[in-house]
């Protein structure tokens, strides 16, 4: 058992519609195109970027970042892809990942404005959890959105995930801290 891993991770899930694709370096300007396309969509849930954010040099970067994470057992990147035209439309991140007592971490995710409102996201973290739940034997996850995120909100109770708190100035988003609902799932096989 590799960094609380019960058995080896596959590098690609399939969905109906999707491919969640592990996080690689050679991703670079398709994650940078990503960001490029849904800058504006994304900025009011997003900290304030800095224009190099958005260039696949900083993606090279931070997607071997990723991979470490990933070697480390600490982080889990996969960009969703279309089934059919391998377009990225979003991303999902397991990050924070800790084992011992506490086996839980944290889930971030975004979705290209285009791709809203046809369920991509509650089908891509329905995959990704279950895969997660399954090879790192997690008792926890946490997810948090802020108030006025009522599509989050929707999405995170639809996944079974239940409030759990309120926090105030949590974290810095679109340059103001802002408060933030918290949210978890428990392994239902805890």
């Amino acid at each position: 058992m590799i960094f609380g891993r019960k058995t080896p991770e596959a590098l690609q899930i399939n969905t109906e519609r999707l491919k969640l694709v592990l996080a690689e370096p050679a991703q670079a300007v398709v994650w940078a195109k990503f960001q490029q396309e849904n800058r504006h969509h994304l900025a009011p849930w997003d900290p304030q970027r800095e224009e190099d954010f958005f260039t696949p040099f900083a993606w090279q970067l931070r997607l071997e970042n990723a991979r470490l994470q990933y070697q480390q057992g600490t982080a889990i990147h996969w960009a969703l892809l279309d089934q059919h035209s391998a377009e990225m439309l979003g991303q999902c991140s397991f990050s924070n990942i800790v084992q011992g007592p506490f086996m839980a971490c944290h889930l971030g995710y975004s979705l290209a404005a285009a791709a809203e409102g046809r369920g991509l996201m509650k089908e891509a973290l329905d995959a990704a959890i279950h895969h997660l739940f399954s090879t790192r034997d997690l008792h926890r996850i946490m997810a948090n959105h802020l108030p006025q995120n009522l599509r989050s909100a929707r999405l995170l109770q639809s996944l079974g995930f239940e409030k759990e708190g309120y926090a105030r100035s949590y974290l810095k988003i679109a340059g103001q801290w802002q408060d933030h609902v918290l949210n978890s799932l428990i392994n239902p096989t805890h």
